[in-house]
């Protein structure tokens, strides 16, 4: 990718502290920008590389669930970038939940799920956006999944909750529009990430493969041109939509 799209331009990007998530926030400073990187996992090790070769990230601890924990994060980036231009609502669950039928999913498990999933996200925009509307500018990246277009079996709570993230996509792109505050949402395929690797059967991700039009693995480098483009000027024109890297299984 060519380098500098996000020069000056602070993000915070939740759930970074491992995987998909720290790559997202080395993608953002490959690009000139700053970034909050914001888990309720230790963030020290992501934050410390990031920092060895440009000392541009800020670790938070965040319980995306809570409000209050959300203000503070904003106020810690506030405080040590004065602005934010972007937000990422990577944080959610998935690689560590177990596949099974719908009517074994309890109650509890349901709402825990939608509340990191759908809630997270909801509290995070809630916090940044007083600030995006005062400068007038703003991208929001809500991370769904793929699979919310041709559904998946045994993840019934999951897939409800990344539907219900493209849809408030769609609604807040409406609401938000006229602060110049732009909400898009990337949708990846199944990432065989360790958590996946222990949860999934090898017959199970190679079916997934098999799905595709490009038959390999989603590798997070896959992700992060298409999220430093939606976080960029490039796609200021650009809102309220859905846009799917999977490889071709779903063409959406």
């Amino acid at each position: 990718m060519e380098k500098g799209r996000l020069d000056g331009k602070v993000a915070v990007v939740t759930g970074a502290a491992q995987g998909i998530g720290a790559e997202y926030a080395r993608a953002i400073v490959a690009q000139g920008g700053s970034v909050v990187v914001a888990d309720l996992l230790d963030t020290a090790a992501v934050v410390a590389e990031i920092n060895s070769e440009s000392p541009r990230a800020l670790g938070v601890q965040c319980d995306v669930t809570r409000a209050e924990s959300v203000a503070a994060m904003v106020d810690a980036a506030l405080t040590r970038f004065g602005k934010i231009d972007i937000l990422v609502n990577n944080a959610a669950l998935f690689g560590n939940i177990t596949r099974k039928p719908f009517e074994q999913i309890g109650s509890e498990e349901w709402d825990r799920m939608m509340a990191v999933n759908v809630r997270g996200a909801f509290e995070c925009i809630k916090a940044v956006v007083p600030g995006m509307r005062t400068q007038q500018y703003g991208k929001i990246v809500n991370v769904a999944s793929a699979t919310v277009f041709k559904g998946q079996v045994g993840f019934l709570h999951y897939v409800t909750s990344k539907g219900a993230i493209v849809a408030m996509t769609r609604s807040l792109a409406r609401e938000l529009g006229d602060d110049g505050i732009r909400v898009n949402t990337l949708a990846p395929g199944l990432v065989t990430s360790d958590n996946v690797r222990k949860n999934w059967s090898a017959d199970k991700i190679n079916t997934t493969i098999g799905t595709r039009a490009i038959k390999r693995e989603v590798l997070p480098a896959d992700l992060c041109g298409t999220l430093v483009y939606l976080c960029s000027a490039e796609s200021d024109f650009m809102t309220g939509q859905v846009m799917v890297v999977d490889g071709g299984a779903v063409m959406h």
